[in-house]
């Protein structure tokens, strides 16, 4: 027979607890304060059926835009790297050096470099010695007794 397409299909690994994370809830979980705006990671544990999201938001980040008076956080799909003010003005600033470009007629990459090595730099002062081993005698060595 084919395989079934429920809502909690093919979720044996994806629901399970972590090892060591077993048994009761801490307390914390429910003792945690959103506020209308917090971005939050949508993070399904089977160990509790009620309210559960479907599998397909497990693992996304979300913002919260709504909180009722039973503490039921709604929660609308976000994606993640579309979160930080960061993101949003080097994407406007990209998009004028792209436009300042073709006006040029010339092809540019606005594309993150990556950090090059830090530069290097001179020792001054720094005396060298010389340090040579104290040869080992075994004969001396065993006279000492044991």
């Amino acid at each position: 027979m084919p395989a079934g397409h429920g809502l909690r299909s093919r979720t044996r690994d994806l629901f399970s607890r972590a090892f060591r994370k077993k048994g009761y809830i801490p307390l914390s979980t429910y003792l945690k304060t959103y506020r209308i705006g917090n971005f939050v990671d949508i993070k399904v544990n089977g160990a509790i059926h009620k309210g559960m999201p479907h599998k397909f938001y497990h693992g996304r980040t979300g913002r919260v835009w709504n909180v009722t008076k039973r503490i039921h956080v709604l929660v609308e799909h976000v994606q993640p790297s579309r979160c930080t003010e960061e993101f949003r003005l080097r994407k406007v600033k990209n998009d004028q050096l792209k436009a300042e470009a073709k006006a040029k007629g010339e092809v540019i990459s606005t594309k993150r470099q990556p950090k090059g090595p830090k530069s290097g730099f001179m020792v001054e002062g720094a005396v060298m010695e010389t340090v040579t081993p104290i040869p080992y005698d075994v004969v001396n060595d065993l006279k000492g007794g044991y």
